[in-house]
């Protein structure tokens, strides 16, 4: 009998994997296996404190943003006082993973099924990836951290069918030598209809390789196309691809995360993306984390309400950054017009500061009144067209 099975072994399954297994938990994982999620690498350096990431995964330091408008406009926004680092899921994931098996989790390899509730309990049910058997594992307690379309939300929880996503494709490719058009330290944002009517594109560094992409909430997107057209702009068609991944990403953190009995979710399978950036990997690891401590404190207590701790956790601390960021993407990725917009507040060095302040620390920074009054006032002339597109 397990304490707990953790079924996904991403950054938010496998962190929360740790966390219980090092505080004593006997704890169980199941993971896919095989699959590399489709992702910029970003992580800021609050998440590299909190979760003790060594150098060795870090294979970029980004030293500046560039914003890319619909007209080929481009701010640079420096990175001052640190760097965000950047990984590559191909081998940060299975070093977290072998983390929580350091720990003392059991890692099992496989495909969830299902969820079986018997008069001897409650039974997580995997195929087994080599024998291609139903394995059953008993379990007092159940974390869902199999990503965005979960398969446990949906069976589970309340609105686990319901979460709206984009779906994102990005190419990984051969890093070129540095240029005028490419900067291994710089991380470029193209917002531009062309490449994504709803997103944004991008051109991420990862050292020897890059990864360029875009995401779109929107049917009938040919994403492969896009991101061939982002290529050819970055002037980046020449270089060899190593890998081409998709998947979709939600945007929006779901009103219930647990089934009030013995399933909570976690990370991209609760929602928690945020919008706008779409920056999903320091949420998923915060996510598997107020996870793991919820479940603990069920065991503890044995009442199936403190399931509930996971989500007033994470929300207590970022339902505010996501309602900024949610808010900043209603008003400005729905047109070439508004991107334009967009991009010329950029320029603003108030709005470069806090920004990254944020993001760089994971709060909002509210000690500069004048500067949010100004940058309000900015808002404000852009929104009613009071003052042009390119006004900076």
């Amino acid at each position: 009998m397990f304490d707990v099975v953790v079924i996904g072994g991403g950054p938010s399954g496998a962190t929360a994997a740790e966390d219980l297994a090092r505080s004593g938990r006997k704890v169980a994982m199941i993971d896919r296996d095989g699959r590399i999620k489709p992702c910029g690498g970003a992580i800021p350096p609050r998440l590299i404190e909190d979760f003790f990431i060594p150098d060795s995964q870090i294979i970029a330091r980004i030293k500046t943003a560039r914003m890319v408008s619909p007209t080929q406009r481009k701010v640079d926004i420096p990175i001052e006082d640190g760097f965000v680092g950047m990984v590559d899921r191909k081998d940060f994931d299975p070093f977290l993973r072998n983390r929580a098996k350091e720990a003392g989790a059991q890692c099992m390899t496989g495909t969830f099924m299902r969820i079986d509730r018997e008069s001897d309990g409650t039974h997580v049910v995997y195929r087994d990836k080599e024998s291609g058997e139903e394995i059953s594992l008993a379990t007092k307690l159940i974390i869902g951290a199999d990503g965005a379309r979960s398969k446990v939300a949906k069976a589970e929880v309340p609105g686990g069918d319901k979460i709206p996503y984009v779906i994102a494709y990005h190419e990984i490719i051969e890093a070129p030598a540095a240029s005028q058009n490419y900067d291994p330290k710089r991380c470029d944002v193209i917002y531009d209809g062309a490449i994504s009517p709803d997103f944004y594109g991008w051109v991420f560094p990862h050292g020897s390789s890059a990864s360029v992409g875009m995401g779109t909430g929107i049917d009938g997107v040919d994403l492969k196309k896009a991101t061939a057209d982002l290529r050819v702009a970055a002037g980046l068609e020449g270089c060899k691809t190593l890998r081409r991944e998709g998947a979709p990403i939600p945007l929006k953190p779901m009103d219930c995360w647990d089934n009030g009995t013995d399933v909570v979710l976690a990370g991209d399978a609760a929602g928690v993306v945020a919008p706008s950036s779409g920056e999903g990997i320091y949420y998923a690891m915060l996510g598997g984390r107020v996870a793991a401590t919820a479940a603990s404190a069920c065991l503890e207590t044995g009442r199936a309400k403190d399931l509930q701790l996971a989500r007033k956790l994470f929300m207590r601390e970022h339902k505010s950054v996501f309602k900024v960021l949610g808010a900043m993407q209603n008003a400005y990725y729905r047109s070439d017009e508004r991107r334009e917009r967009f991009v010329s507040l950029c320029h603003d060095v108030d709005v470069q500061k806090l920004t990254f302040e944020a993001y760089m620390n994971k709060r909002l920074i509210k000690a500069r009144p004048m500067a949010h009054l100004k940058i309000g006032l900015k808002n404000l002339a852009h929104l009613t067209r009071l003052v042009s597109e390119t006004r900076v």
